[in-house]
């Protein structure tokens, strides 16, 4: 049986419980500032501050640490508006009954629709992909485990970095989302997971009312 390695612990920091509580809260009040828009400035965004959010999501925790994502970041005008009329052709379909009637209700209150502008206005699009097989290595195929948790925890990991270096976000997935592995030149093995905008707010960009109702804390956790 082969030993594994393991390294000491030394970058970990331990505050006093009163700083701990105070950091808590603070964190809290910072991420509940973070909402989803539709309304995207053309401002340009420094491609630096992407590639440090993405090197954020990137140290998640993956199944076997095997990390089966890929990131596309976009921020060619061309390869935006043909994500745009690709998403917006299969978003048609999904808006005029392909969602079935309680799906389409559901949305009804955040007021959504088929039309997509902010896939082109806004600087930078990030495809997000999954990977069935791979490893720590490039050139590796072996099974990867937990992908859907593992891409999940990192797509949240990169949407608080992309929040907290003082950018807006969107959470976008196009029905079938098939598309993207042809615009990004990705392979059988990846699967598009999600597309995430990101940039500055346009000074017109508004919340849904229906987005700020969260659920009492009594509904949501629960302590044993």
């Amino acid at each position: 049986m082969q030993d594994h390695k393991n390294h000491p612990l030394t970058d970990f920091i331990e505050y006093p419980e009163a700083e701990m509580l105070k950091r808590s809260e603070q964190f809290y009040q910072d991420i509940k500032r973070r909402h989803s828009i539709r309304k995207f400035s053309d401002r340009a965004v420094d491609k630096r501050i992407i590639e440090n959010c993405i090197k954020a999501a990137a140290t998640a925790p993956s199944g076997a640490n095997h990390q089966p994502w890929q990131f596309v970041a976009i921020n060619s005008p061309d390869v935006k508006k043909q994500i745009r009329e690709q998403a917006e052709l299969h978003e048609q379909g999904f808006y005029q009954g392909r969602a079935g009637e309680e799906w389409l209700e559901a949305l009804k209150p955040l007021g959504t629709d088929a039309n997509k502008p902010y896939l082109e206005h806004a600087p930078w699009l990030i495809a997000i992909f999954s990977q069935k097989r791979g490893g720590l290595n490039i050139e590796d195929k072996n099974t990867n485990y937990y992908v859907h948790e593992s891409v999940g925890i990192a797509t949240g990991f990169l949407i608080n970095a992309l929040h907290s270096s003082g950018l807006a976000t969107l959470t976008h997935t196009p029905k079938p989302m098939s598309f993207l592995n042809k615009i990004c030149n990705r392979g059988d093995n990846d699967r598009a997971y999600m597309l995430l905008i990101a940039g500055y707010p346009s000074e017109d960009a508004t919340i849904p009312e229906h987005a700020l109702t969260k659920k009492a804390f009594s509904d949501i956790a629960t302590f044993l």
